[in-house]
């Protein structure tokens, strides 16, 4: 990647100030690692709090990005899932007050604020500071449409809905969004979700008052819906996605807790298209006995698997080395690329969903909760690259038996469906590495950002 020319950018310091979650620490370091190596004169002051410092200071990155850091003033994130309503209020009434005297002291001064969307008082606390905001979404820009549109759903009597009754019903009033089922939509219609809803809401449209957009999606994925936003939105809207570590496949993956790469080796050792990689995320999981019967089913199938289980789950303890290997960390890009890995077993978050395509990998959705809903629908019906099962989603516990006849199905080399669903992510993989190519629409939109916020510090 060439670098903007330095003689612009020596005064640009960019804070970047991510919504304290894996999925959106990663989307926005990735993000900053990329404007890193195309400028590596600009500086980067990522703002996290003091224990989020502790999970990220042993991962490597360039010399001008650095850590800045606030109190630990919100609930602890090995806990977040316990009350994730309890916790968004937390994000959005504690960490505002230390993150601005934070970013006063900041030296040199700051040319320009990278935030997180589902940070929305960040957007203010620029403007009050005379600071330019780009505002990062870090979902796919079909959610993003639904959210800031969300009043359509409201005027067309379409929410509250009861989706037992109204589920299937068909919508398509969003902006560029295409047709989807209220059921497909995120899950903001009970639970958690109808508690969360007016704050996701409101983080949409604070990309209102916000001098930038930056989507962590691929503008070749979802055009339509890009192209209707910018015909809406007066500021500059940027696909830069997908927010993943590609940058650094060809890089050695860290030692972690020493045997990282012996799941590299395990994988060497299978036959092309083999393997079934697990990885079900880092925040909500399923009921306990739903796991068993994943456990089981995976089991039964006969496929061969590696399975990322983080925390201490002996049930899978026992696991052959022959036919799966468990893990609780590994580089998910590097093992995604493997040629041994010929299916993801995903939640359905947008950064996997994107490092899926990436490397041309079919998925097996399983969503739990939020964006993962509307993620997995575009997976298995917009693109045609995966596979869901049905009756996740509601209160009936799936089978070992449909989970292992699934499984067996969708890991068949010789399956028609398959090969066609293979044929089609190839195809997607293939957008998206020249979406990041040298000119292609991630790589010029990343230089259009630089050049702008260069241009700012210029004007200082």
């Amino acid at each position: 990647m060439d670098p903007i020319s330095s003689a612009t950018t020596k005064q640009t310091h960019l804070a970047a100030v991510p919504y304290p979650g894996r999925g959106h620490v990663n989307a926005l370091m990735n993000l900053c690692k990329l404007l890193s190596l195309k400028n590596p004169n600009i500086l980067i002051s990522f703002i996290v709090t003091d224990e989020w410092l502790t999970f990220l200071a042993g991962e490597p990155k360039p010399q001008n990005i650095r850590f800045a850091t606030i109190p630990n003033v919100i609930p602890s994130e090995l806990g977040r899932a316990n009350d994730f309503p309890g916790f968004i209020r937390s994000v959005n009434s504690d960490m505002e007050a230390p993150t601005d005297t934070l970013l006063t002291r900041l030296h040199p001064p700051l040319t320009a604020i990278v935030a997180d969307a589902f940070l929305p008082w960040m957007v203010q606390l620029g403007n009050n500071l005379r600071i330019p905001v780009a505002s990062l979404w870090p979902m796919s820009v079909t959610v993003f449409s639904i959210l800031y549109h969300f009043e359509l759903l409201q005027e067309n009597g379409d929410f509250p809905a009861e989706l037992s009754e109204r589920g299937e019903q068909i919508v398509d009033y969003f902006p560029g969004v295409s047709k989807i089922r209220l059921a497909d939509l995120p899950s903001f219609f009970s639970g958690n979700g109808v508690k969360v809803v007016g704050g996701a809401v409101k983080s949409a449209r604070s990309v209102d008052n916000s001098q930038f957009l930056i989507s962590t999606s691929v503008y070749e994925l979802e055009s339509s819906v890009i192209d209707a936003l910018k015909a809406k939105f007066p500021i500059p809207i940027y696909t830069i996605g997908p927010s993943a570590p590609y940058f650094e496949l060809e890089t050695s993956v860290k030692d972690n807790g020493g045997d990282s790469k012996n799941y590299l080796r395990w994988l060497d050792s299978q036959a092309e298209g083999s393997v079934l990689y697990i990885s079900q995320g880092s925040f909500l999981s399923v009921s306990s006995a739903q796991m068993e019967e994943i456990i089981a089913g995976v089991k039964d199938s006969g496929v061969r698997f590696l399975w990322v289980a983080r925390g201490d789950d002996g049930r899978l303890k026992d696991v052959d080395g022959e036919t799966g290997m468990v893990v609780e960390w590994c580089d998910q890009l590097k093992v995604l690329c493997h040629n041994a890995v010929g299916g993801f077993w995903t939640h359905g978050g947008w950064n996997s969903t994107l490092e899926g395509v990436f490397a041309g990998v079919p998925m097996l959705a399983w969503p739990i909760f939020w964006d993962q809903i509307p993620n997995s629908k575009k997976i298995v019906e917009d693109w045609k690259v995966g596979v869901r099962f049905q009756a996740v989603g509601g209160r009936n516990l799936v089978g070992r038996e449909e989970i292992a006849e699934t499984v067996k199905r969708f890991m068949n080399p010789d399956n028609v469906e398959g090969r066609e669903m293979r044929k089609r992510v190839s195809e997607l993989r293939d957008t998206c590495r020249r979406a990041v190519a040298r000119g292609g629409s991630s790589d010029s939109n990343i230089d259009a950002f630089l050049r702008d916020i260069c241009g700012i510090a210029t004007e200082l």
